[in-house]
């Protein structure tokens, strides 16, 4: 971080440590082979290092195999390809997906997508009066109908915990699967998805501390080798011919083309370093600074906090009078970074009755220093608005 910042938008996108600057450098300079193709030696070092790298998401988060784990660009493309290879083979007029109202849009536009292509229709869960999602009203809202439901495993925009072993069992019960968005997740709490029960999780390097561009769909093994690909080209064949193609089992079936090798390292050594933190310590670091961020915003009689006491590493809230963009400019003079707008999440501005909020969001690097330039700014956006 360069100093005299307080970079408060890791829910966005985390600053990278310096051991994952070190492998991605590491993996351009020293090593770089493509992977799955040479024989020579360089290119099977590389391929080993790529698939330990699959090998350490998999104990990450819990996989029974890292054939579950399929590398994609992030959590958007995750969701994108169960939307396409998943829900475009197995469901039909007539079905329904759930979601819930506070979704990114990554989570919305993709089922949108398939619903207008197969005739299927979309339901969405309501929330809490704290704006967590609210699983008792998913418990009397689903129906046979809903054969996928689709939700957040913490909110982008209020930090809400979904209880997704609850959440996993209610769309079980009625027999439909259960995707989870972990961008927000992966990075503050601990990921089982054996314990979670969940059928697809999804998650992007770069809120995980490593690099853009790289993220992982893990699904279950069963569900996987029933899909098809989305995407052709190389690595993701068994034999072409112009007569017919087949296609290798997953993993490789839906990562076609070279693939974001250095990514991938990039990711390992990004998992590394979180574990070798604790997600428990990261988790009661950022909730501290959430508690302290969250009393010097009640500070101020003219501040609305969204979202629950208890969230994971994000305070999302609103000025009266004052657009959230004037308070991320203002808070910007004074080196404080937060995020400001609708968090690509218009469907929750829209129930809060809000345009945007303005959000602060920590990570591993914040300190309670952090708080108090924070809380120093919004002083004197009050004191500039009056």
């Amino acid at each position: 971080m360069p100093a005299g910042w307080a970079y408060l938008d890791t829910a966005a996108t985390a600053q990278k440590p310096q051991v994952v600057i070190d492998a991605i450098t590491r993996g351009y300079d020293t090593t770089y082979a493509t992977v799955h193709r040479g024989v020579y030696q360089r290119s099977a070092d590389m391929t080993l290092a790529y698939e330990a790298a699959r090998e350490r998401v998999a104990r990450f988060i819990g996989a029974a195999s890292p054939n579950e784990c399929v590398f994609v660009r992030g959590a958007t493309e995750g969701i994108n390809l169960v939307a396409q290879c998943w829900a475009v083979t197995q469901l039909k007029a007539g079905d329904r997906i759930l979601l819930s109202l506070l979704e990114h849009h990554s989570n919305i536009v993709p089922w949108q997508m398939v619903a207008e292509r197969m005739g299927v229709g979309i339901d969405v869960i309501p929330l809490t009066a704290d704006h967590a999602i609210d699983l008792d009203a998913m418990a009397a809202m689903i129906r046979p109908e809903h054969k996928l439901v689709a939700l957040a495993h913490v909110s982008n925009v209020t930090g809400a915990v979904l209880d997704a072993r609850r959440a996993a069992d209610i769309a079980h019960r009625n027999g439909a699967r259960l995707l989870l968005d972990g961008c927000q997740a992966v990075a503050r709490i601990a990921v089982d998805v054996q314990a979670l029960d969940c059928d697809f999780y999804v998650f992007s390097g770069h809120k995980l501390y490593g690099p853009t561009g790289i993220g992982v769909l893990w699904g279950r093994a069963e569900l996987l080798e029933a899909m098809p690909p989305y995407q052709g080209g190389g690595a993701m064949i068994d034999k072409v011919s112009f007569e017919r193609t087949t296609y290798a089992p997953p993993p490789a079936r839906f990562e076609a083309g070279t693939p974001h090798i250095v990514g991938v390292l990039g990711l390992h050594a990004a998992i590394d370093y979180v574990d070798g933190i604790g997600l428990g310590a990261i988790h009661a670091h950022e909730t501290a600074l959430v508690h302290a961020a969250r009393e010097a915003l009640r500070g101020f009689n003219s501040v609305t906090l969204y979202g629950p006491e208890e969230s994971a590493g994000i305070v999302s809230f609103a000025i009266e009078g004052v657009h959230p963009h004037d308070i991320g400019t203002i808070l910007d003079e004074g080196h404080v970074a937060i995020r400001a707008g609708h968090h690509c999440a218009q469907p929750l501005m829209d129930a809060l009755g809000i345009p945007a909020t303005a959000r602060a969001s920590f990570g591993v690097y914040n300190s309670p220093g952090d708080v108090e330039a924070f809380a120093r700014g919004i002083e004197r956006v009050t004191r500039i608005f009056g």
